[in-house]
């Protein structure tokens, strides 16, 4: 019989990743699998395409990467970058002050670079969550030195740091998307970059109807992706909001999850 679903958007961390930062065999074969059948797999993530490629050449997997949050779609062959949603660098300015007078730390990415203000002094937790996500990044160099436009800029800290980021910045008129991407995550990007609408122009590229998209997620950054899908399934590791939003909800990523969802809607 001929699968309904045929393209399957994966977020990675804390959805195709168990808490380890790992894939387990039993979800990749199952990945595998469903490519194999004729599925199409898109990882559709927070993370740059430079940390979330890996993960697909892991499965032998070709096509493309929503990543960034959809801020920037990129090719895993050829790492050429499909669409992208460049932000002002000057309107990031007064974003970017804050943060330094109330210790902040964030990270200003291009599609393929990440910069923060001294990376040599990057230390414990922060240094651990860059080697968690595979990424060491540069030196902030002035503007008009980057070659390419500002995909994304991130805020990293303790939850209640956060939390209080989040509530100051809900205040501001923003120019920006705002978006929670973690407990420890704010990710400001373009206006119209979502996980949703990049997918949304992706299946119009292949020639996808909204019906024919299968995607699964755990954050409130997952949730355009979920409702724009025509199958949105929540992780059971994802906050009650995000299991509202999605159609139905699958194991935890600590239970094969992923694995799970693709056997009972792309499988069988």
């Amino acid at each position: 019989m001929s699968h309904k679903y045929k393209l399957v958007a994966l977020d990675v961390d804390g959805t195709l990743l168990n808490d380890d930062h790992e894939i387990t065999e039993k979800t990749k074969n199952t990945v595998m699998e469903a490519a194999k059948q004729g599925v199409e797999i898109v990882l559709c993530t927070g993370r740059g395409p430079l940390n979330s490629i890996p993960f697909m050449k892991s499965m032998g997997l070709g096509g493309y990467v929503i990543s960034h949050n959809g801020a920037a779609t990129v090719e895993v062959e050829t790492h050429n970058i499909v669409h992208q949603f460049g932000m002002d660098p000057l309107e990031l300015e007064p974003f970017m002050a804050y943060c330094r007078e109330q210790g902040v730390h964030f990270d200003v990415n291009t599609a393929f670079e990440m910069y923060v203000d001294q990376v040599e002094e990057l230390a414990g937790p922060v240094r651990s969550m860059y080697e968690n996500y595979l990424m060491l990044p540069s030196n902030l160099p002035a503007w008009e030195e980057l070659s390419d436009p500002l995909v994304k800029f991130t805020v990293f800290g303790e939850s209640a740091d956060i939390d209080r980021v989040f509530a100051d910045w809900s205040n501001w008129t923003l120019p920006f998307n705002m978006l929670r991407s973690g407990e420890f995550f704010i990710d400001l990007m373009h206006n119209e970059a979502s996980k949703g609408n990049a997918l949304k122009q992706l299946a119009a590229k292949r020639g996808y109807q909204a019906d024919e998209v299968l995607a699964i997620g755990n954050y409130f950054n997952d949730i355009t992706m979920l409702t724009y899908a025509g199958m949105g399934i929540a992780m059971d590791n994802s906050p009650v909001e995000v299991k509202a939003a999605a159609d139905v909800v699958t194991a935890s990523n600590n239970e094969d999850g992923v694995h799970e969802a693709l056997v009972k809607y792309c499988l069988s």
